[in-house]
């Protein structure tokens, strides 16, 4: 049987969304482009892969992190990565990606490594505004590094490439929908907080929208994404205070929600500034205080800078600081307009095209 000379590219991305929802973005733009995509991802990130195209190969390895389980599993940690190392060499002998790029995440080691000792084309994209561990390390070791959120924390002698985060083709579909501002009719809000919701986000938006006064309650529609475990007592608290509420853990349709919202509360997790500002809609982003080197506050910065956004960190978070601020949104229509325009002017929604062009260029010419 003839070998395939379709390029290959090798993705790889750890278990979060805002590792595979770039990855996801960029798998899709290559296919387009007649390569071939092969995602190497753990099991948590399987979770997000039934987004990719159906001819991308997914490809699961083995999680190793130092950050869960007991201390026999740590202490096996270094085997399992070597192990992981060894196993990546010998498919990417047999496969010869063009180009291997990864997101960050543990997935990250073996596809760089083997890259790395086969001497294959390799690039990083970091997402956030504080560089993950494992993109730290391989930061050096690769022959592109391209930033989501600019600026960058990098290391001293890396040359890095501000190429914006892809979003998925739901998000770029709707792409500067046209914004309603808010008014004496049905408003739409909408709470994300991660992929299952955020405790903190339960804990208080209930509270914030039910203390707006009755009239603006009576004009709220509110989808809130929170955990399961959190569901009955968030549902009970809208209930109490007469808000119509979806509150669910999961949403599939964000995009959606986010171009008919006339506002947004979120975490400001990479992806979820991406898509507000590729959509543009006003925001209130409450970054994740326990994140890593505090990425989450330097995700937002951008997006408040140019105007787009309210942020407020975690230890002022309370339901009267959050009342305040969505107020200073829905009472403030043309107040409200500018925000929406201002983080259509942060977004970059050619970050795909940018990546693209990166990882061709890394390819050079394809015989």
């Amino acid at each position: 049987m003839a070998k395939d000379n379709t390029p290959l590219l090798l993705i790889a991305a750890g278990g979060t969304g805002g590792h595979m929802f770039p990855a996801q973005a960029l798998a899709e733009a290559m296919v387009r482009r007649g390569w071939r995509v092969k995602l190497s991802t753990d099991a948590r990130g399987a979770r997000y892969a039934g987004g990719f195209p159906h001819v991308v190969k997914v490809e699961q390895v083995a999680s190793a992190t130092f950050a869960r389980g007991g201390a026999l599993g740590k202490l096996l940690v270094p085997f399992r990565i070597l192990g992981g190392i060894f196993s990546a060499i010998m498919r990417n002998l047999s496969d010869r990606p063009a180009v291997v790029v990864g997101f960050g995440g543990y997935p990250t080691i073996p596809a760089l490594s083997s890259a790395l000792v086969l001497r294959i084309p390799r690039a990083i994209h970091e997402q956030n505004g504080v560089m993950g561990k494992v993109n730290r390390v391989f930061a050096k070791r690769v022959d592109r590094f391209a930033c989501g959120t600019w600026p960058t924390d990098v290391p001293e002698g890396v040359q890095a490439q501000h190429v914006g985060n892809p979003v998925r083709s739901a998000v770029l579909e709707r792409a500067g929908a046209g914004y309603i501002p808010p008014g004496d009719y049905p408003m739409s809000v909408l709470v994300i907080g991660g992929s299952q919701g955020a405790r903190v986000l339960s804990d208080t938006v209930p509270a914030a929208l039910a203390s707006l006064p009755e009239a603006a309650r009576a004009n709220l529609r509110v989808a809130h994404q929170a955990r399961p475990e959190d569901l009955e007592r968030v549902v009970a608290a809208y209930e109490a205070a007469g808000i119509a509420a979806e509150v669910e853990p999961f949403f599939k349709d964000v995009p959606r929600r986010l171009s008919e919202c006339q506002l947004v509360i979120s975490r400001a997790g990479a992806s979820s500034v991406a898509d507000i500002s590729i959509i543009g809609r006003p925001a209130i982003l409450i970054p994740y205080a326990a994140a890593a080197g505090d990425h989450q506050s330097a995700n937002a910065r951008g997006l408040a800078k140019a105007g787009g956004a309210i942020v407020i960190p975690e230890k002022q978070l309370t339901p009267e600081s959050l009342r305040d601020q969505i107020a200073l949104v829905l009472d403030n229509p043309e107040g409200a307009l500018q925000m929406s325009r201002a983080a259509l002017s942060y977004g970059v929604p050619d970050a795909t095209e940018r990546l693209v062009a990166l990882v061709e260029d890394l390819a050079g010419p394809i015989t």
